[in-house]
Order: structure tokens, then sequence, then C-alpha cells
């Protein structure tokens, strides 16, 4: 996205030597470069690194979640095995769920990619950055194209991952650390969601979901051996710790491959049971469905008052948000865009089924108690963001207001949603963004005014309200919205733009 030099052997060489010279260390050469590119690891990520048994110079891997908007961070530990240190919030990505297939589609790619020091761009213009390594070797043979893809700072992403610059010097530097102990390359492994039964449930009909699968493999692989899984390709899919599969076609037809037997069996055995949880979930119920981006999303922890106040969650590496970090954030791209996403029920074939589900973040909405005419549902698991839903055409019925369901327990709890006027005008504040519109349906009372006159006349007692009945809503209709800024004629990136300071309201309304 922001780096156009890799295209060139020559300018690669340069921006390699660059990075070689950075990651020597805090030398005399050190001057050289931005004070950011040199930040320490902070005392607190060094100290869960020690408690999990692992050290500043032991190697590092990183696992995106799109759908959740995280990245996390995980450390080779002694034994051998990678343990957890911590969980970053995205504060924006674009696109759709699902691959990246060509240049300008502002898509985030899904896959597995190797980051190496020529990666580490210590003078990004979007205050640090690493290119994530897309297109991989089977990407490039498949056809796919469009490069310079990055996990930068300033909160802007055209096919990124943007963090806050806080966020991403932290990062930057245990990738630092790393390739300073030795690490040649770090694996990014990228996910479209969680490889949970709960989402292979939901999105069992997508069109992606082969291509996802495959996915699953490489995570299950990670996921029981908590070691880095060994990633080659062949007949156009990944194939994950296969012996000598180094050397294999990735267009070519799989031959048959060996693997570890315990870990063949173990690897099954996690499927197995992954697959039975699902049918499992499918029998319950769950509905199968797609979600719809106007343009990708944000963490929830980025729309409310709880991130934006600097009040810090031990889950996430939020580093204390005070208002001028806040400022610090930069100019976000289409932040309109995050009022519009929808999530509505599929058939087997993947086709939108009429009956729809318009999904409220439990940050910016709460639900009402169900009236005359709005109709409450039951809530969904994960909750996405909804906003500006468009008008109602004639003949369709409005739509259908979601109540947000708790946090999972291992997931701690952020704060409680603002009502909906406050949290809208707090995201405008923050953001930039106009306040979202809101629909009002008409609600019955008790009320002498609201009965027919010739009924208050005769005394006639209120007729009982009719019960609330299901309602089909309509299709979002996503705002329009300028696109956000492209690279100057030169080739240079855009400078930083502050962000608008946050208005006294927010503070009021928190």
């Amino acid at each position: 996205m922001s780096m156009t030099l890799s295209r060139f052997p020559i300018a690669k060489l340069a921006y390699a030597a660059v990075a070689a010279v950075l990651l020597a260390g805090c030398n005399a050469d050190s001057g050289r470069y931005p004070a950011r590119a040199y930040a320490p690891i902070p005392s607190d990520t060094l100290a869960l690194m020690t408690e999990k048994g692992a050290t500043r110079s032991s190697p590092v891997l990183i696992r995106a979640y799109k759908k959740e908007s995280e990245i996390e961070v995980w450390k080779q530990a002694s034994n051998g095995k990678y343990e957890h240190i911590k969980t970053y919030p995205i504060c924006r990505w674009s696109g759709q769920l699902g691959p990246k297939k060509r240049e300008g589609d502002r898509q985030v790619p899904e896959g597995f990619y190797t980051v190496t020091t020529a990666q580490m761009n210590p003078n990004s213009a979007y205050w640090l950055s690493f290119n994530v390594g897309y297109p991989n070797p089977m990407e490039r043979a498949m056809g796919r194209n469009g490069g310079d893809i990055m996990v930068h700072g300033t909160c802007s992403s055209r096919g990124c991952f943007a963090m806050t610059n806080e966020q991403i010097e932290e990062i930057y530097a245990v990738m630092r650390e790393a390739f300073n102990g030795g690490q040649k390359a770090v694996q990014f492994q990228s996910y479209p969601f969680r490889m949970t039964a709960e989402n292979l449930a939901k999105f069992r009909h997508d069109p992606n979901m082969s291509y996802w699968k495959n996915l699953k493999e490489g995570s299950d692989h990670f996921e029981v051996t908590k070691q880095e899984p060994k990633v080659a390709y062949c007949g156009g899919k990944y194939v994950f710790d296969a012996d000598g599969a180094s050397r294999l076609d990735p267009t070519a037809a799989c031959p048959a491959l060996k693997m570890d037997p315990e870990l063949a069996q173990q690897v099954a055995a996690k499927d197995r049971h992954d697959q039975e949880k699902v049918a499992e979930l499918v029998g319950k119920g769950t509905p199968a469905v797609r979600v719809q981006y106007a343009d990708g999303g944000q963490h929830m922890s980025f729309r409310t008052g709880r991130y934006a106040m600097g009040q810090s969650d031990d889950r996430y590496a939020t580093l204390g948000m005070t208002p001028a970090k806040v400022a610090s954030l930069g100019d976000i791209s289409r932040p309109e865009a995050l009022d519009s996403i929808e999530e509505y029920a599929v058939d087997e074939r993947g086709q939108r089924r009429q009956a729809t589900v318009a999904v409220a973040q439990a940050e910016a909405v709460k639900a009402e108690p169900a009236k005359a005419s709005p109709v409450v549902v039951a809530a969904k698991s994960e909750p996405a963001v909804v906003g500006t839903l468009g008008k109602n055409k004639p003949g369709k019925p409005a739509p259908v207001v979601v109540a947000a369901q708790p946090i999972p327990a291992n997931v701690t709890a952020l704060a409680p949603a603002p009502p909906p006027s406050g949290a809208f005008s707090a995201i405008g504040s923050l953001f930039g963004s106009r306040t979202a519109p809101k629909t009002e349906a008409p609600v019955a009372t008790a009320s002498g005014e609201s009965k027919p006159f010739y009924k208050r006349w005769l005394g006639a007692s209120e007729e009982p309200t009719p019960a609330a009945v299901s309602a089909e809503p309509t299709t979002p209709q996503p705002a329009r919205a300028p696109m956000p800024p492209r690279r100057q004629a030169d080739g240079s990136e855009p400078p930083l733009k502050p962000m608008p300071q946050r208005q006294a309201s927010l503070a009021a309304e928190q």
C-alpha cells in the first residue's frame, strides 16, 4: 500500500540494507532513523514474556482475524512451543471477508505469509510498518496481484491492517528484537475470523468456505502443536507439515504426502471434534449467514468511550488512550462505512434469503422493549456494527433491532453501551463523521391523545397493544463517501492529518 520500492530489485536491496542497519540495534547510526523505530518493548510486555517462559529475543509469530478485528502476538517459550503474549485491537481494515485477488480490490489478504527484515519499514509515512508478504508463492502462481500490504499505524486502510501508532510501535519493537535474536523470518497468519465451530456453522454456505477450511487446516496444526506450521503449496492449496513438501509446484496436483502419524492423528481428531460441534449447532437452528461490509471494519473498543477516554482493558494493549493519543489516530479512513454492516441469512447456494438481520453492535445500540412496531430478537453471539440502514422501500417491513449478548466468559467485558443518541454523537465527534440517522417507529401509548376522537368522546376503553411479530428488515444502503487519501503524484504518501479533538459532550455522555 504505502511502499512501491519493493517492486524494483535495486531499490529492494537498498531497502533491505536500511532495515539491516536498523535491526543492528542502537548504535552510532541510530540517529539516522526516527526515534520510534528504536522504541523499547514496554516493561509490562516484557513481564508477560518472562511469565510465559519467553525472552525479548525469542522467535515471534503473528495471527490476525478480520471479523474480530484483532492481531495476536505469540512468542516461543523455552520448551519450543509458542505462547500467546498479547492481543491488539485493529483500528481499521478494509474490504470484505474473503481473500485478496487483485490490485485495487481493497481486500485485506487471508493466508500464510512470511515477513523478513527487508520488509520492515522504519521510515513509513504511516508511523512504522512492515509488509506482510502478499502475494505468497501460491497466490502469484494463481495470478493474484497487488502488493505492499502492510501492518502500519495511522488507522487508515486501503487493504492493510491499520493499528494505532502506539500499537505498531510495540509490535515493531517485538519483531525487531526477535530478528536481533537470530530469527530469519516471522510467520504471519491471516484469517477471515477465528476458526471456531460457531463461525464455521454460521458461514457454512459462504462461497469462500472451501478456501477457509484449507486455512483452518493450518490453524489446527498450530493449535495442536503450538509450533509454527511448515507451509507448502500444491494443487492450488496450502499443505502443512508434510515431508518434502517444499519442492512442490503450487499449481500442480498434490502427490501422496507423508506427515508425522501422531501429528496427523491429533489434527484429524481436532477437526472431527469441530465438525461434530458444527453439526450440533446447525441441528439446533444456527442460521447460515453472510456479512456485508460497506468497507471493512474496526474493533469495537474503538467505538466506545472506554478506549477513547483511556480506561485500560487488560485483554487489549490499549496503552492508555489519552486525548492526545486519540488525536494521534490520524485520518481514520471512511468512518461512515463502519455504520453500514449487515449480517443476512443465506440459503444452501449462499444466496440471500428474504429474511435478513441487521446486526447492532452492543457498544453502539441498546435494544428497547418491544412495543407496537419495533421487534427485538435474540442477540447474536458476536455483535457487528450497524448504523445507517437506509430508507425502507414501499411494501417492505422495518429493520429489526438486535440486542447484543454478553461477551463470552474468556473475554474481558468492555464498557456498557451508551444510549444510541449519545453513542452516535460521541462517534461523530471522535471520528468526524455525521450522526447516524435514526428511524422513528410509531408507538401506541395509553394516553387519551392517542385514541380516535370518537372513542375519547364515548369513553371507550384502551384496546390492547398488538403483540410484536417477526419482521424482515430491508437491505441497508451504505452511505456514499469519498475515498481515503491517495498517494501523491510523485508516489509519496500524504502527510498525516491530525484527528479532530473530542468534544466536551463525549465526557458528559460517558
